[in-house]
């Protein structure tokens, strides 16, 4: 061996690489339908452009399109076209060479300008062999467009690596794919599993797909009794031919907006609104938004569950939901997003990271957000409409879009103690007291517990507003959500509170006056309840309660802890604090209580009606109801 480097070609075995585009590249076999469609779409808009130059080419046959048709008896599935078509040399390089690609050498010959305006798709050279998923042996024949009927050329194959290519006579131009197929897919015979798969994939393709389709003819008047109906075969349009996306929108009414969301969603009711963007330079795309008006039964619970945005690579629909291009908490967003060029994977099923994707992401979110705001901006009872379906997924997007998040702010929309009115941000702001330096909000279960929760009487009773928060997904967000406009986030129900500025003189003397005479009262409670609770303190939020359960400034909320626990959840033991009014006449009695055992049954139930108010279950209900019953016979 030569101490010199030596310069070696990497070597492929042919029968290996096709098994492998065969058995590994496609997820789904129905994708082979999808790539010789799109390769028929390609040789049409190849002659398109030719004609440009050279008119003579499309001879009489001026209308491109695409021809579909079974053969049961013979077990056969042809995919035609009247396009460019192939010479003999162009069927060796196209089609005897695994991962040799006529468009992408097309697309390099083409100008700049022209090569924006065209819709070629296949860049890989691998999609042709796609259809040895579904056949045991492929026949091509194609005649170049300008040639003559005998420099037509057949081209066969099986897939075992060989091939073999002979001249022939050929009428028209164009090419013709015909699969032989295999025993277990014969199911591609059938007029409405290729319609199904025709109008998911290549629908709005923009060249007419025809398919031949028996049609059975209505019997006349006159005939016998028993007559059996004729049976013709006719050759049916089957996709739109026109994606609706790339009119412009001012040639586009509402009503076709709205049908279009119908056919994309399979929803019948309107979309409260859209946005229609055409975006061209380095990265070219257009989108087209959906806001639904109303969510599947599983959107909140089933984060994984994706039916957002269709993604189309010129027009050939290439993922259903693409995931890289919405985060979660947009997955109620529907539309599409049909781009120049992206980087796809080999089988043009995966998206592959990139800065161009990137722009394209963020450029959707930021229009969904538009939307969204001018939607509240504009016509507040459908974004209230909006918000009482989709409010808390939108929600997560506080937490997990730091990006968004002040723009997401002044989206969101809270039930206050105001009114029963929904309310933003910016509007409690305005009407906050000037004494007053934070937004006071409050977590609960359902909305019926925020309302009646005793953390609320002292607010009440300050004139001051707080925010009542019942979803699920709030606790976690107001975790992540530390200020608005400035001002910070504060909750009713954790840490202790401040309403000096909003006492009277007379009031906070008193108050003072209480917590100072009852210092020991309190410290035996505390005593008392240790197993319960990290301390008892004197109230300043309660007004009519007597007691209350508060949690540490920075801990989860109690029910949220319940929640959790309820579920098999690890959450770390921190105990609340009581807070007792000192006040309320249930609480004065026990201050006058002597005897030391009722004083601990008077603080214990002290405790476990405070309990009971947060919707927490005793540990120990008999020895409530044995503490109570006792409580009520002295």
């Amino acid at each position: 061996m030569s101490d010199a480097a030596q310069r070696h070609e990497f070597q492929a075995e042919v029968q290996q690489v096709l098994k492998l585009v065969v058995h590994s590249l496609y997820s789904h076999p129905e994708i082979f339908l999808r790539e010789l469609v799109s390769n028929a779409a390609d040789a049409c808009d190849k002659l398109r452009f030719d004609a440009l130059q050279n008119a003579a080419l499309l001879q009489d046959d001026t209308d491109l399109q695409i021809s579909i048709s079974a053969d049961k008896e013979s077990g056969t599935l042809t995919i035609s076209d009247n396009g460019v078509g192939m010479s003999e040399q162009e069927v060796i390089d196209n089609l005897g060479t695994i991962a040799s690609s006529g468009t992408r050498r097309y697309l390099e010959n083409l100008s700049g300008d022209a090569r924006e305006d065209s819709q070629l798709i296949g860049q890989f050279g691998v999609g042709f062999y796609s259809a040895f998923i579904v056949a045991d042996k492929v026949t091509v024949e194609s005649r170049r467009a300008g040639a003559e009927a005998g420099d037509s050329v057949r081209w066969q194959a099986g897939d075992d690596g060989s091939y073999t290519l002979e001249a022939i006579q050929r009428d028209q131009r164009g090419t013709s794919v015909t699969l032989h197929l295999k025993e277990d897919a014969k199911q591609w015979l059938e007029t409405y599993r290729l319609r199904e798969v025709i109008q998911r994939y290549s629908d709005h393709i923009g060249f007419p797909i025809r398919m031949l389709e028996t049609v059975t003819q209505p019997l006349p008047e006159d005939a016998e009794e028993g007559a059996e109906p004729e049976t013709t075969q006719e050759w049916k349009e089957i996709n739109q031919a026109q994606a609706l996306w790339t009119v412009s929108k001012n040639e586009i009414s509402d009503e076709q907006y709205q049908s279009f969301y119908r056919h994309l969603s399979n929803d019948m009711e309107a979309p409260l609104a859209w946005t229609h963007n055409k975006v061209e330079g380095r990265t070219s795309y257009t989108s087209l938004l959906y806001v639904p008006s109303h969510s599947p039964h599983d959107l909140l619970l089933n984060r994984e569950e994706r039916k957002g945005l269709k993604l189309y690579v010129r027009r050939v629909l290439i993922m259903d939901a693409a995931e890289q291009l919405l985060p979660y908490y947009l997955r109620f967003m529907r539309g599409v997003v049909d781009a120049d060029d992206l980087p796809l994977n080999v089988s043009r099923e995966l998206l592959q990271e990139n800065d161009q994707l990137n722009k394209i992401r963020a450029a959707v979110i930021k229009r969904s957000l538009d939307l969204l705001a001018k939607l509240a901006n504009t016509q507040e009872e459908d974004y209230l409409k909006f918000w009482t379906t989709f409010g808390p997924v939108l929600k997560e997007g506080v937490v997990e879009d730091f990006e968004q998040r002040d723009r997401l702010h002044k989206l969101l929309r809270f039930k206050s103690t105001a009114g029963d009115d929904w309310t933003s941000l910016e509007d409690y702001v305005s009407r906050m007291k000037p004494e007053q330096d934070c937004v006071w909000y409050l977590t609960a279960e359902n909305e019926v517990a925020a309302k009646s929760s005793p953390q609320l009487e002292a607010f009440r009773k300050a004139g001051l507003e707080v925010l009542l928060l019942s979803d699920r997904v709030d606790e976690w967000m107001m975790g992540y959500f530390t200020e608005f406009d400035g001002k910070p986030m504060r909750s009713v129900a954790k840490g202790e509170v401040d309403l000096t500025a909003f006492e009277s003189e007379e009031d906070r003397t008193k108050r003072e006056s209480h917590e100072k005479e009852h210092e020991d009262v309190i410290q035996r409670m505390g005593e008392a309840l240790s197993e319960h609770v990290d301390t008892v303190r004197a109230s300043r939020r309660l007004a009519e309660s007597a007691s209350c359960l508060v949690a540490p400034e920075h801990a989860m909320a109690l029910h949220l802890q319940r929640m959790l626990k309820q579920a098999g959840q690890d959450v770390p033991d921190q105990k609340p604090t009581l807070e007792v009014n000192l006040d309320h006449p249930l609480v004065q009695k026990i201050v006058n209580t002597q005897d030391e055992e009722a004083f601990k049954d008077w603080t214990e139930l002290l405790y476990e009606q405070a309990a009971l108010v947060e919707g927490a279950s005793l540990k120990e209900p008999t020895k409530f109801v044995e503490r109570l019953n006792r409580l009520l016979l002295a």
